[in-house]
């Protein structure tokens, strides 16, 4: 079926990589259109927020005064551990750091240079956060239940599969203060329940930069069909 979709012969075919995925276009839902329904908000949504603010921040002309250096880095194999190549677990950010410090010091590679940019950088590990379903509210932690278009969530957990600490946390809510930003959420899973990891500490662990879980609460996680809201 591929040899006939290319118009080739099988033979030509050296070797493929085939992904099934849902095609529908996403949708708005509830009352008052409150809700957006598509495939792969996990973490596709967070993927174009990333993209649109960056784009944002050079067409609002600040990229001139702008004294760092922003950039979005976006890994393969997330769900499944990222240790591959094009993972979170292979030294393509800390090479980026290493880089990027050397070409800034006219291409002297200085590892105090390097140690001192490592320190003074900042991640935001942005992945969607499971949102308090009303029918399985007991699933979450009183007091730790975001909500859909509550704004967006910070993720906690005592076992490091997060890598938000308390000095991260209050940079992000000073960050959402000034940005006159709904008040963070806050999102901790049950002792007795399972959490996933995410890409935060993997980095962290590898580059010691300093690293925050976020993301935008939503339903349905990992369904062919996944529910966030639109103000988030």
């Amino acid at each position: 079926m591929i040899a006939s979709e290319l118009g080739i012969d099988v033979k030509c075919i050296a070797d493929f990589e085939l992904n099934l995925f849902d095609t529908q276009p996403a949708s708005l839902g509830g009352i008052h259109s409150e809700f957006i329904h598509s495939a792969r908000l996990d973490n596709l949504a967070s993927c174009f927020l990333a993209v649109q603010s960056i784009v944002d921040h050079i067409l609002d002309g600040r990229l001139t005064d702008d004294e760092d250096i922003s950039l979005i880095a976006m890994f393969d194999h997330e769900e499944v551990g990222s240790t591959s190549a094009n993972g979170a677990g292979s030294p393509i950010m800390s090479e980026a750091v290493k880089r990027i410090s050397t070409a800034l010091n006219a291409g002297d590679g200085n590892p105090d240079l390097f140690c001192a940019a490592l320190q003074r950088s900042f991640i935001l590990c942005v992945d969607q956060a499971h949102a308090v379903h009303p029918n399985y509210a007991a699933k979450h932690e009183k007091g730790h239940a975001p909500k859909m278009n509550d704004g967006m969530v910070i993720k906690r957990n005592q076992n490091q599969r997060y890598a938000t600490d308390s000095i991260t946390s209050f940079i992000m809510r000073e960050v959402a203060r000034r940005a006159k930003l709904p008040p963070l959420q806050d999102f901790a899973i049950r002792n007795d329940c399972f959490c996933g990891k995410t890409m935060g500490p993997i980095i962290s662990a590898a580059t010691g930069i300093r690293a925050i879980d976020m993301g935008c609460p939503q339903l349905s996680m990992h369904s062919i069909r996944e529910t966030m809201g639109v103000r988030d």
